[in-house]
């Protein structure tokens, strides 16, 4: 089986953000909170947003609340009134 690094800075796979995001991680900094990848350098951040697609997600409502995840964009983690 071929290996196919997502973010070479901490030799993050393919098919370990696979693995996450079939565990629950639907956005880039759920990723990066279970392995690191996208939190150096960040360039493999549009390719984990490729590899997770556009599908439904059950915690994807967070995101919706005001967790933005896309490249540094504003997080506010203070739930919504």
């Amino acid at each position: 089986m071929t290996r196919v690094y997502v973010c070479s800075c901490f030799g993050i796979t393919e098919q370990q953000v696979r693995e996450h995001a079939d565990q629950g991680a639907c956005t880039p900094r759920q990723i990066a909170s279970a392995c690191k990848a996208g939190t150096d350098c960040g360039s493999c951040v549009r390719r984990i947003q490729s590899l997770l697609g556009r599908g439904t997600c059950p915690r994807r409502e967070l995101t919706d609340r005001g967790e933005q995840d896309v490249l540094g964009a504003e997080v506010s983690l203070v739930p919504a009134a």
